[in-house]
């Protein structure tokens, strides 16, 4: 994507990946938007070939560690689910009581007239931060990185006990979202 330094060489490879919000912005302190995220993995996990090793969703930005299933592609994934959940998001938003809503909203249809790189409203930052996961780097200090987030943020004393993540799914208990599990 433009802007980006990290590509994405290989569409069937691991990468760990991060979706940052435009200017940091808090957006994920509502359940009613991670939810958001929430179903769209689950969805690209049925239905687009996701397979996903771990994720954690912050305040301003997401983690996973993931790959495509070999008739799919991570780029065209990357690209499906920033389009939904921005859409939805936004249609969120509006829904739901938020105090920010104008600001919100604001911040999101400037970005977009910015950029030029959305209609009405952008939500997440052009690049993804793709690091390829091979030989060279240990999927699990990435995946530990992504659980280790929250207690990082001094959410949670133990990294299994924030709902929003697949630590817990490590732990044998089941999480949100449908994993693959790295042994």
């Amino acid at each position: 994507m433009s802007g980006d330094r990290y590509q994405i060489h290989d569409q069937q490879a691991t990468y760990f990946l991060t979706f940052t919000v435009v200017e940091w912005i808090d957006v994920f302190s509502r359940p009613e938007y991670r939810d958001v995220v929430v179903d769209s993995l689950n969805y690209c996990s049925k239905e687009k070939g996701l397979r996903l090793n771990a994720w954690v969703i912050m305040t301003n930005h997401i983690h996973l560690v993931a790959k495509c299933k070999p008739a799919f592609g991570i780029s065209g994934f990357i690209r499906d689910f920033k389009k939904f959940t921005n859409k939805k998001i936004i249609e969120q938003i509006g829904l739901v009581h938020e105090s920010r809503r104008e600001w919100l909203l604001d911040k999101f249809s400037f970005e977009a007239r910015r950029t030029g790189r959305a209609k009405n409203f952008k939500l997440w930052k052009d690049d993804n931060h793709a690091i390829l996961i091979d030989n060279s780097i240990d999927i699990w200090e990435k995946i530990n990185y992504v659980h280790e987030n929250p207690v990082q943020a001094r959410w949670v004393d133990h990294v299994a006990d924030y709902v929003y993540s697949s630590a817990g799914d490590y732990a044998g208990k089941k999480g949100l979202v449908l994993l693959d599990l790295v042994d």
